[in-house]
């Protein structure tokens, strides 16, 4: 089962295959201005917290992007630190009732990192949420992350 699973919680699983090691995956994934670049479709960037440079223990980001034609917050907090193998953020404030992301960095045995990003999340208003969760965001949320992946993989060929 996933880091941290729980059956209740819409969770998804994106495995990346990419041409750099682990160290260097991980310091990218965690760079801010990295991430903002790969959210450029959503017009996301950085408004408090950490806004520039590479993420650690503790740190907390808040990225404000719009999605849906509406403008979003998500204030996140980076829970555990592992390097170069996993890192995990949670949001401490923002639209989701429940926002986990695991990032796992393994070493694919030809000099690259397989990226696997496990995430938990869940919307609030009860029911209306669940909907939401299941028809809209299921598959919404993972075409974000592939599209944040592919952007991070592409800086390394």
């Amino acid at each position: 089962m996933p880091d941290g699973y729980d059956e209740l919680v819409p969770n998804f699983e994106v495995v990346t295959p990419v041409a750099a090691p682990p160290e260097q995956v991980f310091a990218v994934c965690l760079d801010v201005q990295a991430h903002t670049r790969s959210m450029a479709a959503s017009s996301e960037r950085a408004v408090g917290g950490r806004t520039r440079g590479e993420l650690s223990l503790g740190d907390t980001v808040t990225f404000q992007a719009r999605h849906f034609g509406l403008t979003w917050r998500l204030k996140a907090r980076i829970t555990a630190y592992d390097r170069p193998r996993r890192f995990v953020d949670e949001q401490e404030s923002g639209p989701f009732k429940r926002w986990r992301h695991a990032h796992h960095f393994e070493p694919d045995g030809a000099g690259g990192t397989v990226m696997r990003d496990v995430i938990d999340f869940a919307s609030p208003l009860g029911p209306v949420g669940r909907i939401v969760d299941r028809f809209l965001l299921g598959r919404y949320m993972p075409h974000l992350i592939r599209i944040r992946n592919a952007y991070l993989a592409s800086t390394f060929d």
